[in-house]
């Protein structure tokens, strides 16, 4: 079953300057490795069980060679970048694949992945992807590898961020793609709410103690911005932090502007980083002074 968001996948252009600029949001960013055979490399920021990819292309000769979606990643992260996917974990994939296709959804079968981080051994997965013509970036995962292994030890975050809390895809038509999105997983299609930091009607799916939001602006905002500018697709990561002082603090050290403010539906404060300063995506940061 599915049981959570895995990662956002954010797509860069350049791998050391994308990870520059989370640390400057106050993320530990690691080296990742190389995706053997396919051409990218990637570098990570670890929270307690989900992380943050950053995805850049190393090898285009090889990328292109070995790509099933022919140059698709390479033009998005030509006109911006930002989030490329949102991965679903699934603790048995081919069970999840074949309900999916049960259900009449197009997805690719459970295929093996892996990569070899600078120092340690090869991680390995299974990967499944929806077919484009459901217009979702989603992605569903089965580590094979436990998660002791894949997570390093590290420090805090000096953001103080400790676990994603939601992310969001904006789309014309919330209602319509929250049903597809709910024939997609094989649960109930959540009735929409009033998202007033992003300015948009929005279904959150829960999955586990993450939730994935499909949105529609009915005001100007990150997500109308986003639509406007980059059509539909992912476009905000939500993080939970024990303190956005800390976060705060850090990122004026960094020389960075304070970020826009904003009162969630549930009454709570969040910080939001725009594309600009956040690698092509909204970056959000909610939690206790």
């Amino acid at each position: 079953m599915i049981t959570r968001i895995d990662h956002v996948t954010l797509g860069v252009a350049d791998l050391e300057q994308g990870a520059a600029q989370l640390r400057r949001l106050g993320f530990q960013v690691q080296p990742g490795g190389v995706h053997e055979g396919r051409g990218p490399h990637n570098a990570l920021a670890w929270n307690d069980e989900d992380y943050i990819e950053l995805l850049a292309i190393r090898d285009a000769a090889e990328y292109r060679a070995a790509s099933r979606s022919g140059a698709s990643f390479e033009t998005f992260i030509a006109t911006g970048g930002g989030i490329h996917s949102i991965a679903l974990a699934s603790d048995d994939l081919e069970a999840d694949v074949a309900a999916m296709r049960g259900r009449g959804i197009a997805v690719s079968d459970a295929l093996p992945g892996s990569r070899t981080p600078p120092a340690g051994r090869t991680l390995r997965w299974k990967l499944a992807t929806l077919d484009a013509a459901h217009a979702l970036p989603l992605k569903f995962i089965q580590h094979l590898t436990p998660l002791a292994e894949r997570r390093p030890a590290a420090a805090a975050h000096p953001n103080a961020v400790y676990t994603l809390e939601r992310s969001y895809i904006v789309v014309a038509d919330a209602e319509a793609k929250a049903a597809d999105c709910a024939r997609i997983l094989g649960i109930a299609q959540p009735p929409l709410q009033k998202g007033t930091v992003i300015m948009s009607n929005m279904a959150i799916f829960q999955l586990g103690s993450t939730g994935l939001g499909i949105v529609t602006p009915y005001a100007d905002g990150p997500a109308s911005k986003a639509l406007q500018s980059r059509g539909p697709g992912a476009f905000q990561a939500l993080y939970r932090t024990t303190s956005m002082g800390a976060a705060a603090r850090w990122m004026a050290a960094q020389g960075m502007p304070p970020l826009e403010r904003g009162v969630r539906n549930t009454g709570e404060h969040a910080m939001l980083a725009t594309p600009a300063e956040a690698c092509g995506a909204y970056i959000g940061f909610v939690g206790p002074e």
